[in-house]
């Protein structure tokens, strides 16, 4: 076992549990040091006593005495060494949300409201998306932050069913996608618009021209991005209007898996021409329109209220609108 991150030694055993407190039962706040709850959020971002330390501006020996402190206080190792990193226990990854809302509660508590510094920033983001967002804003959005908030971590987690709960719930601090069930205290921005082509490898034996025949749309099989795995998407569902079926011979949780699929076979893809666009330098992708017409989508920004005034939240949110108006039409 490695020695060069402080916290890699086994844990000791946690001392015994408190007596209970004189408030009924709840934590009492007079002898707990808060700033414990600055260190946790650090090392939970960060994977590594070292790391934490130089965001924090203390030595790896005060942070690893704050994550001693922690673990005694939680009766837990809250950290474990996996390799290199240090990887949160269930009971860590539990605190995770509660930690970072409190913690940017208490930011807006004392926050004198003057302009914000991104220089000065030293926090996580987490942002919910697909790897369609992700390839094409993100590269924007990652130049911007290395320009402005050095700082500044950017969690990308995936775009799930249960996004909205954990928006509610604090656990993630913006989402960008498609939410027309979102729930109706959650505020959205439209962000940018995008609209569907057909794709095919450049080198497809049967499709060479400019443009795709319905017949020859038909005859072909199709690749689709389907994170559900239900064979089925805005195509399938327009056809039928037609009285049309086109046969789904793969599917793919991730549009770039999707892409790379195509660029590999004789399988067409009708998919986010912004995505397309993006990849084209990477991937020898041919895009056609469809030969039928496909309703655009727009791709809006939401967030929980509680975050309105939060001044960083309300920074990053001008970043990445800032970043989405940089892709023109």
């Amino acid at each position: 076992m490695s020695n060069s991150d402080p916290a890699q030694r086994p844990p000791a055993a946690p001392p015994p549990a408190p007596a209970p407190s004189p408030a009924g039962g709840s934590a009492d706040l007079r002898g707990t040091d808060l700033n414990l709850l600055v260190s946790l959020d650090l090392l939970l971002s960060a994977g590594s006593v070292r790391e934490a330390a130089r965001r924090a501006g203390v030595t790896p020996s005060a942070m690893s005495h704050s994550l001693a402190r922690l673990r005694a206080h939680f009766h837990d190792p809250l950290l474990v060494p996996a390799g290199r990193r240090l990887m949160p226990t269930p009971r860590a990854e539990a605190l995770a949300g509660p930690v970072a809302e409190l913690l940017e509660l208490a930011r807006n508590v004392l926050d004198e409201g003057g302009p914000i510094d991104p220089t000065a920033l030293r926090r996580p983001f987490r942002l919910v998306c697909t790897d369609h967002v992700s390839t094409v804003l993100l590269p924007r959005v990652h130049a911007r932050l290395c320009a402005e908030a050095p700082g500044v971590d950017l969690h990308v987690l995936p775009l799930v069913p249960e996004s909205m709960q954990e928006l509610r719930m604090g656990l993630v601090d913006a989402a960008i996608g498609i939410f027309p069930e979102a729930p109706p205290e959650v505020r959205q921005r439209r962000l940018f618009d995008d609209r569907f082509v057909t794709v095919a490898r450049m080198d497809h034996p049967r499709v060479r021209g400019p443009t795709l025949s319905m017949e020859d749309f038909l005859a072909e099989s199709h690749a689709l991005v389907a994170p559900r795995g239900t064979p089925r998407g805005t195509v399938d569902a327009e056809l039928a209007r037609l009285g049309l079926q086109r046969r789904v011979a793969r599917s793919f949780p991730s549009f770039l898996a999707a892409a790379w699929h195509t660029a590999a076979s004789d399988d067409l893809l009708t998919v986010s021409a912004r995505l397309v666009d993006a990849l084209r330098p990477t991937l020898p992708l041919r895009a056609l329109p469809p030969p039928l017409p496909l309703p655009g989508c727009a791709m809006v920004l939401a967030w929980h209220p509680r975050l309105d005034r939060a001044r960083a939240d309300v920074w990053l949110r001008g970043v990445l609108v800032d970043a989405a108006a940089g892709l023109g039409p």
